[in-house]
């Protein structure tokens, strides 16, 4: 853990780990983009468990005062973006998180935190 998360940032780390995503690592994209001021991306091993994870976070964003604004790719299980406004979460069919590479290419922000996880 490199800072202390907020409270939105811990909900979606604790949604992700209860299904067990792997390799979530949360990006401060705030110099980089108006679009939202962190990613958290994670993994899981199949659409069926990439479901679970984004299932959990949106279910925890109901029970909490954080709202999502949008949610993208629930249907293919292969990468699911769901807008929580100060944070997007990225949740990856963990082939298709190496595919697009989003840490690669977001490669030059702070990394806030990194849990392998699962």
């Amino acid at each position: 853990m490199k800072a202390p998360l907020s409270e939105l940032q811990q909900l979606v780390v604790d949604a992700a780990t209860d299904k067990k995503a792997s390799d979530i690592i949360i990006l401060d994209v705030r110099t980089r983009t108006d679009l939202t001021d962190y990613f958290m991306i994670c993994s899981g091993r199949s659409k069926v468990q990439v479901q679970a994870i984004a299932d959990n976070i949106l279910e925890r964003s109901y029970q909490s005062p954080f709202k999502v604004h949008a949610v993208e790719g629930h249907s293919t299980g292969n990468w699911i973006i769901l807008d929580l406004g100060d944070l997007m979460a990225h949740v990856f069919h963990h082939e298709t998180r190496s595919h697009y590479d989003l840490e690669r290419l977001w490669g030059d922000v702070p990394v806030i935190a990194e849990m392998s996880g699962s």
